[in-house]
């Protein structure tokens, strides 16, 4: 049992303030293997203070000081990849086989490319006889989720730091460890004391209190819409800046045009997008938009690649798809896919079921429908190893369909030319759009349209969304 009693605050660490403890769950033992504290608002205070009291020295240092931190921090991380990959599986439960390149390596790159993208911000503009400076917020409180614990981390803190901000973060309570290694690894990689501080427990008790704290001046969170439309309440009293990534249900669309020796790539490349993390991914495409004169043949390719997925313990090299993270998480993603059966939806394959096999741990059927864009399975964010194929008569409804959602995130679009694709994706509502199955650019910027959220991350748009205009002459 690893036991962690303790919260950084001013570079060192000292007891919580809390007096309970939260249990760190395996979601394929369903047993607890780890303890971390269940904080409370004083933690916050405290760490608050601290950030409010190193932010005048961090704020004016140099770039190049910035940029020397973050590599010290990617460093380290890559130095501990193995260690890291693993307790995120513990955690998780994804695929140690898949998790080094969907955790730890893009948390590496991360860092990299942020310090890097410190170049490419406009730090300085002359406006006539005015100086438009961009300079940092100020302290931010910074709120991160599960599904991918260290990379969320890296991406909020790297950009708010390189920014010249200080931080209290609330890594999650649900895959905490990575929370852990990532301020043990501030403390190596050279940045001062209170620059960056970390608080534990659980979203009412210190989510609440960071949204709300006088000396935060901006919120960044990632998760649920729920989460998001709080923490905006809350940060209102203060007129905190706020920056969201709330989720999505992204479309993934296959246009008429696409020619037929692309076909089986295109349903593929969208079964695995969805099904990253057991479908515990933002910007999953968990909708895929077909022509219904393909239909029949777009079912049997997702049923055949569906049916290669190998359930079971993520440490085995044969194991392809992990466990959802906790119990409430399977019977909700359960619940959904049991509404799709009852709302007449067709079930091409997986379901319900527990997998033959395991009698333990959180683990969901693999499961693809064939539906409308009604039913709960098309509209509601099912964030599980599930998607809903959605026919369609003509181009004019696909782009309808695709946009009729209150989510914004990502999506995907198939076509014979990328030409073709991309004048389609300018019509699409929605934050990232993928052509004919192109690579994630981790430069370009990562947000959401309606309840996906508000802000950007990545790159130099990352650091930005840290920064105020000041203007000066």
């Amino acid at each position: 049992m690893i036991e962690r009693r303790e919260v950084l605050i001013d570079g060192e660490w000292v007891p919580s303030a809390g007096d309970g403890v939260i249990e760190v769950e395996n979601p394929v033992t369903e047993e607890a293997f780890a303890t971390v504290p269940r904080g409370s608002a004083e933690d916050v205070d405290r760490a608050a203070d601290a950030a409010a009291a190193a932010f005048d020295e961090w704020s004016h240092s140099s770039l190049g000081r910035r940029a020397e931190v973050l590599n010290n921090l990617a460093d380290i991380v890559e130095s501990r990849a193995d260690e890291i990959t693993r307790t995120i599986v513990t955690e998780i439960g994804e695929p140690l086989s898949i998790a080094t390149g969907h955790q730890t390596l893009p948390t590496v790159r991360h860092l990299r490319n942020t310090a890097d993208a410190l170049k490419d911000v406009d730090w300085d503009v002359q406006v006539g006889d005015t100086l438009v400076h961009r300079a940092p917020v100020g302290v931010v409180g910074a709120i991160t989720p599960w599904n991918v614990p260290l990379l969320m981390i890296a991406m909020k803190v790297g950009a708010a730091v390189a920014a010249g901000c200080t931080v209290v973060l609330k890594g999650t309570e649900i895959a905490p460890m990575s929370s852990y290694f990532f301020a043990e690894a501030t403390l190596e990689a050279g940045l001062p004391r209170g620059v960056f501080n970390l608080v534990c427990g659980t979203g009412p008790e210190i989510g609440e209190a960071i949204a709300s704290h006088p000396r935060i001046d901006m919120v960044s969170l990632t998760g649920s819409p729920r989460a998001g439309s709080r923490v905006m309440e809350l940060a209102s009293a203060s007129v905190k800046r706020v920056a969201l990534e709330l989720g999505g249900k992204s479309a993934n669309l296959i246009l008429e045009d696409l020619p037929g020796a692309d076909l089986e790539r295109a349903v593929t490349v969208g079964i695995e997008d969805a099904f990253r993390n057991s479908g515990q991914v933002c910007g999953g495409l968990t909708r895929m938009l077909v022509p219904r004169s393909r239909l029949a043949q777009v079912e049997e390719i997702a049923a055949a690649r569906v049916a290669r997925y190998v359930l079971g313990d993520p440490f085995a090299a044969e194991t392809t798809l992990g466990p959802v993270v906790s119990r409430a998480q399977r019977d909700r993603v359960r619940a959904l896919i049991q509404s799709g059966i009852d709302e007449g939806a067709r079930l091409i394959a997986g379901g319900g079921e527990q997998p033959t096999g395991l009698d333990k741990g959180y683990f969901v059927r693999p499961t693809v429908f064939t539906g409308t864009p009604d039913l709960r399975i098309a509209r509601e964010e099912i964030f599980g190893p599930v998607v809903t194929i959605l026919p369609f008569d003509s181009e004019e409804e696909a782009i309808a369909i695709a946009n009729d959602s209150q989510y914004g995130l990502a999506g995907g679009v198939w076509a014979a030319t990328t030409d073709r694709a991309r004048e389609v994706a300018l019509r699409l509502r929605t934050g990232r759009v993928r052509l004919n199955g192109s690579p994630v650019n981790a430069r370009a910027p990562h947000g959401g349209f309606k309840l996906s959220g508000i802000g950007r991350e990545n790159g130099r748009f990352g650091i930005e969304e840290f920064l105020e205009y000041q203007s000066i002459g």
